[in-house]
């Protein structure tokens, strides 16, 4: 029968010591070892404002400020509301934001709140569209009518009493007005809107 021999003068216990030690993973103290010393962990609140490597940071925040950017120059337009002609929908000094890129691939709507080059290049009109090219329109006691048949229009909630004869779009036109028809006809911006003066939909 085989069987093993060990020397009287040898301690297992130290033998078993000394082969968990060679095995022990260095690092399991709160740190790296570098040279013999253990490296310290960055500082929680260096960690939370930079992230663990702060290039990758200051990239993140490169393409973060450009995308912003080139979404405030050439997408979404923040718009302050001057004047009382679309109350009570927008309200003065009421800031809404206005999609430049809606009517690129597709034409307005009726309905929708626009915003229209009026003069210069920061000077828009917010207005509704109420009437498509080619069609006619005409105020007759307030009411809005679109080829004859008046428009239910909700959105107004003052009386109006406006009259206006009617009127032929062409092909490029919209004809635009604000939501407040309490005012006089007379202090009231409204009318024809080239589609070149469109600028885009205003989201809120």
């Amino acid at each position: 029968m085989a069987r093993s021999e060990r020397s009287s003068g040898e301690n297992p216990h130290a033998t078993l010591h000394s082969a968990l030690a060679r095995r022990r993973p260095a690092g399991k103290l709160g740190g790296n070892v570098v040279d013999g010393t253990i490296a310290q962990r960055p500082a929680l609140w260096r960690t939370i404002l930079i992230g663990r490597k702060p290039l990758h940071t200051l990239v993140r925040i490169i393409l973060l400020v450009a995308v912003c950017t080139v979404l405030r120059v050439y997408v979404l337009w923040p718009v302050r509301v001057h004047g009382p002609s679309m109350m009570p929908t927008y309200r003065e000094n009421q800031v809404s934001v206005v999609n430049h890129l809606a009517y690129h691939w597709n034409t307005p709507q009726r309905g929708d709140v626009v915003a229209i080059r009026f003069s210069g290049p920061s000077v828009l009109l917010m207005k509704r569209v109420v009437g498509l090219p080619g069609e006619t329109i005409a105020f007759d006691d307030g009411k809005l009518l679109i080829n004859g048949i008046e428009l239910e229009e909700p959105y107004v909630k003052h009386p109006c009493r406006w009259d206006m004869p009617p009127a032929k779009l062409d092909p490029d036109e919209y004809f635009v007005v604000g939501d407040n028809r309490a005012m006089r006809i007379e202090d009231h911006e409204f009318g024809r809107a080239p589609r070149d003066r469109i600028m885009g939909k205003v989201l809120l």
